[in-house]
């Protein structure tokens, strides 16, 4: 039996499963989107999404919003600043994470 508050055992070997980047075009031209996922079995252990556009940031790297938990942190990057996050599952972070660049462009298309 578990106890209480201990994490499972996760074995086998570490594994990049995703590896992609998208050269974003049209409106949000000069964008890139990430995403790195690495597995270890079925557990997600390392993973780092981001939406990057130096025209739109000019600080972290261009990194207008990102997710990852390098540092053994789950946190957000957002224009620069860094602030932890709640991580329930990689799926409802993904979902998280794509509804809020959506309302980025949505509110750099009233911009315009």
């Amino acid at each position: 039996m578990k106890k209480a508050g201990k994490a499972s055992r996760v074995t086998g070997k570490l594994e990049k499963r995703i590896d992609q980047t998208s050269y974003l075009t049209g409106k949000q031209l000069g964008g890139i989107l990430k995403e790195e996922v690495w597995y270890q079995g079925q557990a997600v252990i390392k993973y780092s999404l981001a939406y990057i556009n130096t025209r739109v940031c000019g600080v972290d790297n261009g990194r207008v919003l990102g997710y990852d938990n390098s540092h053994g942190e789950h946190h957000r990057h957002v224009m620069g600043r860094v602030e932890p996050v709640e991580f329930s599952s990689y799926e409802k972070l993904v979902d998280r994470f794509q509804a809020e660049v959506e309302e980025i462009w949505r509110q750099d298309g009233k911009k315009k």
